[in-house]
């Protein structure tokens, strides 16, 4: 029997990208479901996308692993977490592991985790595929294609559905209370447009200045419109500038679980982020976006679903402040935010 056709009831997927690649990877994931509805779905994340991984329902169970942690920490206790984890997924005996991104030791994982079948992706210089067995194997990673169909050409050998690639994120009430109470309580819907700010990113090359950011802040409030700054841990250093050089009304949400971000997010009318994982959380909630990147930044990993106002030059930072100020005004006439806050504050 070839192994499209075999009904596989207990499955790991193992989703060890960033933020980003985790919210590209939920149309894979979706897939996988509607392939084996009545399959008992594992997914293997990072601690931080595995919040994103439970709001999608995509997964009957989430095995989160602290990358961060594993890396700062001494190796011999590294080692044994890592032990620690193949004991516990051999112990949940899988009849299928598949691995979204392949990296050696993922691979290496999945070889130890004694499951009869794997189905790793083949990327080049980056995985150990041969560790898979599949009667037929997904083709080598194309890196000039899209990252969302790079993921559905590793589920190739199981045949699934490929159509749907949408990405959507609902907010829970809990988080939407939440951050109502804690930071848009006040705000009379409809009264003062917010514009949210996200000035970090994993790499500083990918960063428009903060001075950008806050002339940009200065602009929006001088117009009518509050600025929100969202800070993630790597932006905590950034918060005492951000309170010194932004505009005093400006709102600080920092401190927030990415599901409590998703919230928020889902608060905004419009967002403006650099190339970074809360952008895709943004998109997929429906709030229109406008993204700073460097002129020769892939496009493979830009969202394909939701409004999305892209803004490049040479270097970054010489995108200038009225060109994304512009992106910000268009954005706002097709945001329905506000109109929905007026409809739940009259409920």
């Amino acid at each position: 029997m070839a192994n499209a056709q075999l009904n596989f009831q207990n499955i790991l997927v193992i989703d060890l990208g960033q933020l980003g690649d985790v919210v590209l990877s939920l149309p894979a994931l979706r897939a996988i479901r509607r392939k084996f509805p009545y399959g008992n779905i594992t997914v293997l994340a990072g601690k931080i996308p595995s919040e994103v991984i439970d709001l999608s329902g995509s997964a009957d169970e989430i095995i989160p692993v602290d990358k961060v942690q594993l890396r700062q920490s001494s190796k011999i206790w590294s080692i044994w977490q890592i032990l620690r984890l193949v004991k516990d997924v051999r112990s949940r005996k899988f009849d299928l592991i598949i691995d979204l991104h392949s990296l050696y030791e993922t691979n290496l994982l999945a070889f130890f985790s004694g499951t009869k079948y794997r189905l790793l992706a083949n990327r080049e210089s980056r995985s150990l595929d041969f560790l898979g067995n599949f009667d037929s194997r997904p083709p080598l990673e194309d890196k000039a294609m899209h990252i969302v169909d790079r993921y559905f050409d590793v589920l190739k050998p199981l045949a699934v559905d490929a159509s749907e690639k949408k990405i959507i994120l609902s907010p829970s009430s809990v988080d939407l209370d939440y951050v109502d109470r804690e930071y848009f309580g006040s705000l009379v819907p409809g009264s003062l447009k917010m514009v949210g700010l996200f000035p970090g990113a994993g790499n500083p090359s990918r960063c428009w200045s903060l001075t950008k950011f806050a002339e940009l802040a200065a602009k929006l409030s001088k117009n009518g419109l509050r600025p929100v700054v969202f800070l993630g841990p790597e932006e905590a250093l950034l918060k005492d500038r951000v309170i010194e050089g932004f505009p005093a009304e400006t709102i600080v949400c920092d401190k927030l679980t990415i599901s409590q971000l998703i919230a928020a997010l889902s608060r905004i009318p419009v967002f403006v982020a650099n190339d970074t994982g809360p952008l895709h959380l943004a998109l997929a909630v429906g709030t229109p976006t406008v993204v700073l990147l460097y002129e020769t930044a892939p496009k493979t990993f830009m969202p394909e679903s939701g409004t999305l106002f892209l803004i490049q030059n040479k270097q970054i930072d010489d995108i200038q402040v009225d060109e994304v100020y512009g992106a910000v005004l268009s954005a706002l006439k097709l945001s329905v935010v506000d109109e929905k806050l007026m409809l739940e504050k009259a409920v």
